[in-house]
């Protein structure tokens, strides 16, 4: 299957244009600063990307990221601006011909970018292999990805390896394709429905439970779309499976729990994060307004407390009385659940 995704990646799909679903598509909405970003990637890198969903957090000035399944760049060219040019991007790649579209122009992209040298650096190999690449444990603050990770055989070795190549208290930041059951082993087989970003897609509980064994107690839903397949010859094959184009972030936490526990907690947003000035969204749930007090659980507090965010939210509460569990957090599925930002019950609550 790797020799029919890289074929299908680096040989049938010269273009966009060339996908037979809207999988592989990004939603038109997206924040100012990344179109700004967008709009100055070379257009030969615009027109060689496949992704689902939009990679770039809050606060990467000066980061280190590494992009798992770089393409031909296009996130790895928009997330070098952010980072700056004290920060650095890798993206790692097994198809050679997208690489070879992304290494053509760094000069173009540094110029560009008024850099005296490029923070952006491309390698073959494979996601589920990062360890054949001599990079060190710990040694990146996030790990982005953009439907890319629904294409690996192995998606336990890729979860496995972000975790160990992640700093503590950074996260895999990732946009993927997730079904709403498990695919049968004969569509997994289907080269055309893999390539497409949909056979290979996780169903959605797999996925949370595949995170937790690796280390990623606690999966946070950032966004997600129903993914409409809009070809009558692969509804018919597996149209009867719902798709969804989701954003999750995990971070690498050592002891969060496995439940949204209540220690009476809460915190207030400062604000002071480029375009989250008025409010700073966590997940799905946490829609944090400026100034406002939020309660929050206990994972949802380290993962503000112990992270890069720390400076820019205040803290109230402790760890010396627990009060349960918070009432609306459930095992039911989570794709659609309402509006991200709706702030759960009450439009305060944790969950």
């Amino acid at each position: 299957m790797k020799d029919s995704v890289k074929a299908y990646y680096g040989q049938e799909l010269q273009g966009s244009h060339d996908l037979k679903t809207n999988a592989c598509c990004t939603d038109a909405q997206m924040p100012q600063r990344l179109r700004k970003a967008l709009a100055n990637v070379h257009d030969e890198v615009m027109a060689r990307y496949y992704g689902c969903g939009l990679v770039a957090p809050d606060l990467l000035q000066g980061m280190r990221i590494l992009d798992l399944g770089s393409g031909s760049g296009r996130d790895c060219y928009a997330l070098a601006q952010m980072v700056g040019e004290s920060g650095y991007v890798l993206g790692v790649d097994m198809t050679e011909e997208q690489l070879a579209v992304a290494n053509r122009h760094l000069d173009w992209h540094r110029e560009r970018f008024g850099y005296a040298r490029s923070n952006v650096e491309f390698r073959l190999g494979h996601i589920e292999q990062l360890d054949m690449l001599g990079l060190e444990d710990e040694s990146f603050d996030i790990i982005v990805s953009n439907c890319v990770i629904n294409l690996s055989p192995d998606k336990e070795a890729v979860l496995r390896e972000a975790y160990r190549l992640l700093k503590p208290g950074g996260e895999l930041y990732f946009s993927d394709v997730y079904a709403d059951r498990r695919v049968p082993q004969a569509l997994l087989e289907d080269p055309v429905l893999y390539g497409e970003c949909l056979s290979g897609a996780l169903y959605w509980n797999d996925f949370q439970n595949l995170a937790k064994k690796v280390g990623f107690a606690d999966p946070r839903l950032v966004e997600d779309r129903p993914i409409t397949i809009d070809n009558a010859d692969i509804e018919q094959k597996i149209g009867h499976i719902g798709f969804w184009s989701a954003t999750y972030r995990l971070f690498k936490l050592e002891g969060l729990e496995p439940a949204c526990e209540d220690y009476g907690q809460a915190v207030v947003y400062k604000g002071g994060i480029e375009g989250s000035e008025e409010s700073f969204l966590l997940d799905g749930h946490h829609l944090i307004q400026k100034g406002k007090m939020f309660l929050v659980c206990g994972n949802t507090y380290r993962m503000l407390n112990e992270t890069r965010f720390r400076d820019y939210f205040d803290f109230y509460g402790s760890w010396q009385t627990h009060f349960g569990i918070f009432d609306d957090c459930g095992s039911s599925t989570p794709f659609g659940e309402g509006e991200a930002g709706d702030g759960g019950s009450g439009g305060g609550s944790c969950c």
